[in-house]
């Protein structure tokens, strides 16, 4: 079965804001389509709840209290244009420098 290509809005590196909830972060990692746990899936409100074939992404997100992980369909993110760069402490780990739009990934080694 030939899986139809799905183009994701977002790209690694991109900051992003939820549509209804208050957190913005980086994306770190993206699924092609929904690869969770039917209990999460379940655990999402109904009104907000998203289909499951779209791009999901990987989060460090953060709000005023709290940092951690989100994961997040595309239909419910926008782009975060405040040019504000985000504090989440793991963001070090995959990527270097923030240009104002984006975060860059750390280089590879070469080998």
């Amino acid at each position: 079965i030939m899986k139809k290509l799905i183009e994701a809005r977002f790209s690694i590196g991109n900051i992003v804001k939820h549509k209804y909830l208050n957190f913005r972060g980086v994306i770190f990692d993206l699924d092609p389509e929904f690869n969770n746990t039917e209990e999460w899936y379940l655990a999402i409100p109904e009104q907000i709840r998203p289909k499951k074939e779209q791009p999901f992404y990987h989060i460090f997100a953060e709000n005023e209290e709290i940092f951690y992980i989100a994961y997040v369909s595309e239909q419910n993110l926008i782009l975060d244009d405040s040019g504000l760069p985000a504090n989440h402490p793991d963001i070090k780990q995959i990527f270097s420098d923030f240009d104002g739009n984006s975060y860059m990934p750390h280089e590879r080694a070469k080998n």
